[in-house]
């Protein structure tokens, strides 16, 4: 008996002649008989992206039209008053009521527009260009919404337009007028429908401003007896006061006050000399004698004379002589070092019936002030012509 140990070894299992190779394997085989028709799309797929591509184009095609309707409805406020303010002037008076200041539209052959409580009873009215020309003007009537309408004498520069057709009501607007100073400014003012209040921008200088479209053509005025109620005058309107033949328009009375006064604000020279300590006292000197003298407050103005001055030259002189007259366009062109003096260049509005007007209504005055200490302070001790007198319209 052999075990295990003892045992032969079994010959090698014999595999049939066409077995494959054990290295090699096969992919399973695919069921025979028909293949299943390829899948259609999605036709709800296929809808919403159609949908969206859709709702893409529509959005940027309101987006570019939302911007260009903002481009044809907004103002660029510099190029407006780049082509327009050469034609929107001052209007200064010398009234009844000192109300005397506004702007004014230069609207054609020397006709301007502005504001009737700038000219109420007026006895002399001047309109200043924007480089400092002066003409005087005549009234030729107002209307009951309180359009003036002027006519200036030899001032015939290139004027406003008025539009055809009244801007859309979303078409924003601007306003240029002048400040207290005489500065011309210009103020965005919204649009029709949708306005910013006048007061926010307003000051009484700016009564009878023009109201300007884009293309600074003539679409309104601004008009009120004050600044609280201004009101604009709108285009229908204004083509009515301007037509060939005018409507709407009263001939309004000249004032008959024997004494008339020009605007009563602060009236400041220019100083065309070195900016020293002394020159600002001269300055803050005639500053307070030509504002005073604007509100013919005759008495106050007594304290800015010396002793000697103030003998000879009483406040019934200073009406008699000034009873009309507004000072306005100071210059401080000349200072002594020590400070006995001054020059001063100004230009005065008075009545043509006043003392020695002799008809006329506007001068050029170039006076040299002597100044002295009184008690230690800067005072008037006379005044005199360093050159004669000339015309406003003098250019």
């Amino acid at each position: 008996m052999q075990d295990g140990r003892n045992a032969l070894p079994r010959p090698p299992r014999r595999l049939p002649a066409d077995a494959g190779s054990l290295t090699q394997l096969e992919a399973p085989s695919r069921p025979g008989g028909p293949q299943p028709p390829p899948r259609e799309p999605w036709i709800f797929g296929r809808f919403l992206a159609g949908l969206i591509v859709l709702m893409v184009i529509v959005a940027a095609g309101a987006g570019t039209g939302w911007y260009l309707r903002q481009r044809s409805v907004r103002i660029d406020t510099a190029a407006v008053l780049k082509s327009a303010g050469p034609a929107v002037v001052r209007v200064l008076a010398t009234t009844c009521g000192g109300t005397g200041e506004a702007s004014g539209a230069l609207v054609d052959n020397g006709r301007v527009l502005t504001a009737a409580s700038a000219v109420d009873q007026a006895m002399a009215i001047v309109v200043v260009a924007p480089d400092g020309r002066i003409r005087r003007a005549n009234l030729l009537g107002t209307s009951a919404d309180g359009v003036a309408v002027l006519q200036s004498i030899g001032f015939d520069d290139v004027p406003l337009q008025l539009p055809q057709d009244a801007p859309e009501r979303k078409a924003e607007r601007a306003l240029i007028g002048y400040t207290a100073a005489g500065r011309q400014v210009i103020n965005a003012i919204g649009s029709e429908a949708d306005p910013t209040a006048l007061s926010e921008v307003m000051n009484a200088a700016k009564l009878g401003g023009p109201v300007l479209d884009k293309s600074g053509e003539l679409v309104g005025l601004v008009t009120g007896a004050t600044v609280q109620a201004a009101t604009v005058v709108p285009l229908a309107k204004l083509r009515e006061y301007v037509a060939p033949a005018p409507s709407g328009i009263t001939v309004a009375a000249a004032g008959t006050c024997p004494n008339s006064r020009g605007p009563q604000g602060t009236m400041a020279p220019v100083l065309q000399v070195a900016k020293t300590p002394l020159a600002l006292e001269v300055q803050g000197l005639l500053t307070n004698y030509l504002t005073l003298q604007n509100k013919h407050d005759f008495n106050a103005v007594q304290v800015l004379y010396s002793p000697q001055l103030a003998k000879s030259l009483t406040p019934e002189r200073d009406r008699q002589s000034r009873g009309t007259a507004y000072f306005f366009n100071p210059r401080i062109t000349a200072l002594a070092p020590d400070g006995s003096y001054a020059r001063m260049s100004y230009d005065v509005l008075f009545s043509p019936t006043a003392a020695g007007a002799g008809g006329g209504t506007c001068n050029r005055l170039d006076n040299r002030f002597t100044l002295v200490r009184a008690g230690g302070k800067l005072v008037i001790n006379s005044a005199v012509k360093a050159s004669d007198p000339v015309a406003c319209e003098t250019d």
